[in-house]
């Protein structure tokens, strides 16, 4: 039998034995998972006896070629059954408790080749924070250098007029635009298909290719629409590497943490820009050659993604996706400090895709899952909140600063060398300012972090373009709309910076994961052309003072869309999503208005005492995304082990007693 037709046996086998076990758990409490009325998380193994599990476990072992490891998985299973109850699990070793443990009291000890993948695949991310500020410095000069200028005049003493200058501005904003537009319109679509025939390390490394020799296209081109063609090339990698490595990363990373380690996407995309300010400056006296020179270097990132990306593991649920239930649990056990920790992920993991599997008639193919984007209830709530996520990072205004900074800090009265140390310290405070995202995106939350930060981002982007008000002659006019700037990057850094692209990989099922990262990302890099495109004219026909005026009112757009449609997600599992996003819009939006902003006032403009803001949905059965009972029960068992954490002694002993 070939590789594909033993892939094909397991992958019907599996279908088989995911409906029967969907059947066998719905005869006792059938859920809706495209219309949670109940508004219940629910552990699809609580509901049903010890036997029946073990029962479940060896059908699946059997089919799935796993009869060796049964033992393990049946362990795993009990302790994603019911994990604050591990400790009872019968066999389980002093070695895998202490493991187990360790998710709660040490998360963030986690086998060394996970964080290799993280890091690795995030480095891409920097091709695209690069490319931006190289094209952010390049804007400098390398109009003039391909013949089209865009100032008002064609001399330095300002004595011939430029009739071309509106004309130059859009094509500026075009060659600006064109990674984003190809990333929306080809490079984003690409990711399916290649997911589904090459894997996610396939895609990653084929957009790699593209992202190191489109910057080298880029520094030789002659002409603007040589280099038009070159950015339109490097979209396309951008496209297919924003699509796939944060869904690689979340799938690859324990709940506990995930939205911390899908955020290093953020984080090396800051790094990114910095990098490429730091690049800018370090070339600007090299003459003409500059700004090639500034576009160029944005392959440099792309070298070790290239290199690194095949000694990754594999994602272990697109190995589940496509039947290979045996490498992903081989994937599991290097990205897993236990094998007990990698059988009982495998097999929970299987437990909710069986739930899933109601949501969607098969087979499917790429048109139809791209219509059930916005006919699938579920679906259709994850295609919104996400789109609300990515659209509100362009409406921000984030990217008139990283597209144009050197621009505006010009326009502000700095000459080339002040614009480029300028557009440097906005790096820099982009970068610092993401790093807190790593403790607060899985405390907080990515929706507290979301309303937080952006009516801050609404008056530093208003202070900002008010202080362009100031006359040009004095030395506060630079310095405050710098100020203001900075303040600006470093509310947005550890808020809707990291968010987006963390969220928009999280909230999707399993069957629609890739073409629904693709329609996120391709929404935001679309808006993120379209702003490319249209900034240099409405710099000159708004004034500084009227874009930021602008883009700070759509900063307070953004915040309502994010209160209405965007729910957490922080510490839950993949596959546990699925009964939050099947909660009806209607009845989250009510209970926004309704419970939350009531509460809101109450609490901090009325200055009551509310008590904590009343939760829509609750936990059925124990998880093992993690929930308190879970934390409280590692705790005490830790207690006993001799392993408290030096931080919360004093809050074990009272839990204790």
């Amino acid at each position: 039998m070939s590789t594909h037709d033993a892939d094909k046996v397991n992958i019907e086998k599996s279908e088989l034995a995911t409906e029967e076990q969907y059947h066998d758990h719905s005869r006792e409490e059938k859920m809706d998972i495209n219309n949670n009325i109940t508004a219940k998380i629910q552990n699809p193994l609580a509901h049903l006896s010890v036997e029946e599990v073990v029962y479940q476990v060896k059908e699946f072992a059997e089919a799935n070629g796993f009869v060796e490891e049964v033992d393990l998985l049946i362990k795993g299973a009990l302790v994603a059954k019911d994990p604050p109850a591990f400790e009872s699990v019968p066999g389980i070793t002093e070695e895998e408790k202490h493991a187990i443990r360790n998710e709660v009291l040490h998360k963030w000890r986690q086998p060394r080749l996970l964080y290799f993948t993280i890091i690795l695949c995030s480095i891409g991310a920097a091709v695209q924070g690069w490319d931006q500020t190289g094209s952010n410095g390049a804007n400098l000069s390398f109009p003039d250098a391909l013949g089209i200028p865009v100032g008002d005049y064609l001399d330095k003493a300002n004595t011939i007029p430029n009739p071309n200058a509106s004309r130059n501005q859009w094509l500026q904003g075009l060659i600006n635009a064109g990674p984003y537009i190809a990333s929306a319109f080809i490079g984003c679509w690409c990711s399916d298909p290649l997911n589904k025939y090459f894997g996610r390390r396939g895609c990653i490394f084929i957009s790699a290719v593209f992202c190191a020799l489109s910057p080298v296209g880029g520094a030789v081109a002659q002409t603007w629409p040589q280099l038009l063609v070159t950015r339109l090339l490097l979209g396309i990698g951008m496209g297919c590497k924003g699509s796939t490595i944060p869904i690689f990363s979340a799938e690859n990373s324990p709940a506990s943490i995930r939205g911390a380690l899908v955020m290093s996407w953020q984080m090396w995309t800051a790094f990114g820009i910095f990098l490429g300010t730091c690049a800018n400056l370090a070339v600007k006296d090299t003459g003409k050659i500059s700004w090639r020179l500034q576009l160029g270097s944005a392959m440099l990132p792309a070298i070790p993604l290239l290199i690194g990306i095949y000694f990754c593991p594999e994602s272990p649920r697109w190995y589940i996706k496509n039947g290979r239930y045996k490498n992903a649990y081989r994937s599991l056990v290097k990205l897993r400090n236990d094998k007990l920790q990698a059988a009982r992920d495998l097999y929970y993991i299987h437990a909710q895709l069986a739930m899933e599997a109601s949501l969607i008639e098969k087979p499917t193919n790429y048109v139809t899952r791209f219509i059930q984007l916005f006919t699938i209830p579920r679906v259709r709530r994850a295609t919104l909140a996400s789109f609300t996520v990515m659209l509100a990072q362009q409406l921000c205004g984030i990217n008139i600063i990283a597209f144009y900074s050197s621009t505006v800090f010009e326009n502000a009265g700095a000459g080339v060398t002040e614009s480029l140390l300028a557009s440097w310290g906005f790096g820099l405070v982009n970068f610092v300012f993401a790093w807190p995202a790593i403790w607060t995106i899985d405390t907080f939350g990515r929706r507290s972090l979301l309303l937080f930060t952006f009516p801050q981002m609404c008056w530093t982007l208003l202070a900002a373009g008010l202080c362009f008000l100031i006359p040009s002659s004095s030395k506060a006019h630079l310095g405050l709309v710098a100020l203001f700037i900075y303040l600006f990057a470093a509310f947005y850094s550890p808020g809707e910076g990291p968010v987006p692209f963390t969220y928009s990989a999280e909230v999707f099922p399993l069957s629609h994961r890739e073409v629904g990262m693709s329609w996120a990302v391709a929404t935001c890099l679309f808006w993120a052309a379209v702003l490319s495109i249209t900034f240099p004219r409405m710099l000159a026909a708004m004034t500084p003072t009227g874009a930021f005026g602008f883009y700070a009112f759509l900063n307070i757009v953004a915040f309502v869309m994010i209160f209405l449609f965007v729910p957490e997600t922080k510490q839950r599992t993949l596959e546990e999503l699925d009964y939050i996003f099947a909660i009806p819009t209607r009845r989250f939006m009510s209970h926004q208005c309704g419970t939350v902003l009531p509460w809101w006032v109450k609490r901090y403009v009325l200055r009551r005492k509310t008590g904590p803001c009343p939760a829509l949905w609750s936990f059925d059965g124990h998880l093992a995304g993690g929930d308190k009972d879970f934390e409280e029960a590692v705790r005490r068992a830790s207690v006993a082990a001799g392993e408290e954490p030096p931080r919360r002694k004093s809050i074990v002993r009272k839990v204790t007693g």
